[in-house]
């Protein structure tokens, strides 16, 4: 039976482009200055310690920590997936959302399906590679009002990388869950071949800019996906 559904976010509920034209660029221009105010928080000197770990673990340098600005700026523009660096950008991101700099976009058809899921019983989380905090940020400051209270979880790549399927086995586990009983949408089809090798269900969330994998069912938007519960193993009747 399907009883918790996990969603990604990037192409799936919020358009690409405000990710990439919008919080990417806020967090470049504000970093090097955020890091010399919060030297002494707690949260960014552990942050920038990783920095400093990985560095040398992938390079043999040693930087310091007053050293690391480059290296996240340089992170931002490959779109690199590490923690500290999404740790930070989280952390930016919340001056930008508190001072109403920007408001957070999600697709129109998301609401009325997460307000349907819900209102049936059924739980959802989130899942993706931006921290817990910037999850909770964007999803509580959209243009749709604030959608925590539809939102069970969240988990980010502390659980593990996206693409492997141990990741979707640990979420499973802490859910108390069997993987069966999950459904994971994505837009990124690697990440639901490694969803669908732990044992979840999966549906490709193909929006205008997304390339439909073959392997996978296909939904165009959460209206449709509504209509595929019918279809799936244990899914709605």
């Amino acid at each position: 039976m399907l009883r918790y559904i996990l969603v990604d976010i990037e192409g799936t509920t919020t358009p690409i482009t405000f990710v990439h034209d919008v919080l990417f660029p806020y967090s470049a221009r504000h970093l090097t200055e955020y890091l010399k105010a919060h030297a002494d928080d707690h949260l960014v000197k552990e942050a920038l310690d990783s920095v400093c770990q990985t560095v040398k673990l992938e390079t043999g340098r040693e930087i310091s920590t007053a050293q690391t600005a480059p290296q996240l700026l340089a992170w931002i523009s490959q779109d690199r997936k590490h923690p500290a660096l999404k740790a930070i950008q989280g952390l930016i991101w919340e001056h930008g959302y508190r001072e109403k700099v920007y408001t957070s976009e999600v697709y129109p058809d998301v609401l009325p399906a997460l307000r349907e899921w819900s209102g049936r019983g059924l739980k959802i989380g989130i899942y993706s590679s931006g921290s817990v905090k910037a999850q909770q940020l964007l999803f509580e400051h959209t243009n749709m009002g604030d959608l925590r209270p539809h939102l069970s979880n969240y988990f980010d790549t502390t659980t593990g990388p996206k693409r492997e399927s141990a990741s979707y086995i640990r979420i499973a586990e802490e859910l108390g869950l069997a993987t069966a009983n999950i459904l994971f949408l994505s837009d990124i089809a690697a990440e639901l071949v490694a969803a669908q090798a732990a044992g979840m269900q999966t549906v490709q969330i193909v929006r205008p800019s997304t390339v439909a994998a073959a392997e996978q069912k296909h939904a165009a938007d959460f209206t449709e996906v509504e209509a595929l519960l019918k279809q799936l193993p244990g899914g709605c009747a």
